[in-house]
């Protein structure tokens, strides 16, 4: 099963699949039946801090990448919200879409999260 990245802000199309929203906070102008998710999994977002401190800047992706994953690992609501997306992603049978707000389509953290679940097992 295919994961796929896709702004809120982008129409949603019948291949999107199931779509996840994975943003700590509702993207701005956006009504809730217009964005067409099937789930909003907001506790694995990144911090405040740290999405404040990253800021996009590509020069930090790298950096806000660790720090990011030691969040997921350390932070009991995020380690449990992420062990809900990757429940769901393998529960769903079709395409899943990680919806996300951010401007910055490459450096941003539902790519982490993909890169995430593209390196999970495959159940069988």
């Amino acid at each position: 099963m295919a994961i796929q990245l896709k702004r809120i802000y982008e129409e949603a199309d019948e291949k999107d699949g199931y779509r996840i929203l994975v943003d700590g906070v509702w993207p701005r102008g956006i009504a809730k039946d217009k964005a067409k998710v099937d789930e909003w999994n907001r506790d694995v977002a990144p911090s405040k801090e740290l999405r404040q401190w990253f800021s996009h800047d590509p020069e930090k992706f790298d950096e806000f990448k660790e720090k990011y994953k030691q969040e997921l690992q350390q932070n009991n609501e995020q380690a449990e919200a992420l062990d809900q997306l990757k429940k769901t992603v393998h529960e769903q049978n079709k395409q899943v879409t990680l919806v996300f707000a951010a401007k910055e389509e490459t450096y941003n953290h539902a790519r982490v999260l993909k890169e995430i679940l593209d390196r999970q097992p495959k159940e069988s």
